[in-house]
């Protein structure tokens, strides 16, 4: 294992996170299991302590895995310029096996721990507490998940050797290698696109006709199709290059650090997108989630749409 500052940090705060979300964990056990809102015993009170202390370690963890996380990305970036071969954090994440399970986790948990923020923040709003339970019950499972991608993170570093090149993002997302991720970049632009603009339609036709369900799982699929879209198709078009398709170059100065925002507005719309079909919330709060998430998800459209149509009128030829 090699050690840069970045690497040091993340290490020291990862040490931090098992350390206080142990502490966390340990609590929220005993709630599942032993807490009783009809008691009254002095147990039962100090089970309630525990449970705010506990919301306070989950909220910090979370607030600081939030910048943490673009932070990671950057590190990645930053280490392209020490490991042979890589042009950008691509070519880092594929230099040991545990990179892109480790990114994987990583964005799995961002989504868990801020589903927790918002079921504890409507727990928080009735004096009886009703998903007390049940918030504490998903960090047990958000805890072994933050475990996981820590662990996963250590090995990821530990593996990385500065002598061994690793292959860079034109190779990664070469749409002529022999990978899964080849043949869905080889698909034809209209049936992506076809899928792309047809997903978001029904997102707006099902938040007009106010059915969080139906929305809530078009948002899973929406991220999904999101992604596939901007790395085979309106990726391309940023780096006015037909055969660019990494989605981490997006994320360089090069390009005005553009990922960012394009992640960023589309986590936020998916996410406020999926969670209302989970959470039961007063009809005021259920809009104004409604309304959140497809504002965010469609500057996030409109954003990706703009660049093949300013290229076209620029040059008067699509790539």
């Amino acid at each position: 294992m090699f050690l840069t500052p970045e690497i040091i940090t993340l290490s020291i705060l990862n040490l931090l996170f098992v350390v206080f979300a142990t502490i966390a964990f340990i609590n929220s056990l005993k709630i599942v299991l032993k807490y009783d809102a009809n008691a009254t015993s002095s147990y039962q009170y100090a089970l309630e302590k525990k449970s705010y202390l506990s919301a306070t370690i989950i909220k910090f963890i979370f607030y600081v895995k939030i910048p943490l996380f673009i932070f990671f990305v950057y590190t990645l970036d930053d280490l392209s310029n020490i490991l042979p071969g890589a042009m950008c954090a691509a070519g880092v994440v594929s230099a040991t096996s545990y990179g892109t399970p480790l990114l994987f986790l990583k964005i799995l948990n961002l989504y868990v721990f801020a589903f927790w923020i918002v079921l504890n923040d409507e727990d928080m709003k009735y004096e009886d507490q009703p998903y007390l339970k049940q918030k504490f019950l998903l960090f047990c499972v958000a805890y072994f998940l933050l475990i996981a991608e820590i662990i996963v993170e250590s090995f990821m570093f530990n593996g990385m050797d500065i002598n061994s090149v690793v292959d860079c993002c034109g190779a990664i997302f070469s749409t002529t290698s022999a990978t899964y991720l080849a043949e869905i970049l080889s698909l034809s632009p209209k049936i992506l696109l076809s899928i792309f603009y047809g997903v978001f339609i029904l997102l707006v036709l099902f938040y007009f006709l106010k059915n969080r369900y139906i929305y809530a799982v078009l948002n899973i699929v929406f991220v999904l199709i999101a992604l596939i879209t901007l790395i085979a198709f309106f990726g391309t078009y940023i780096y006015e290059q037909p055969t660019h398709h990494c989605p981490f170059c997006l994320l360089q100065r090069d390009y005005n650090y553009i990922g960012y925002f394009l992640y960023i507005i589309l986590f936020v719309g998916t996410f406020f997108g999926f969670v209302i079909g989970i959470i039961d919330f007063q009809a005021k709060e259920l809009r104004k989630r409604f309304n959140i998430s497809l504002l965010y998800n469609t500057i996030y459209v409109a954003l990706v749409t703009y660049y093949p149509i300013a290229y076209y009128l620029k040059n008067g030829v699509w790539l």
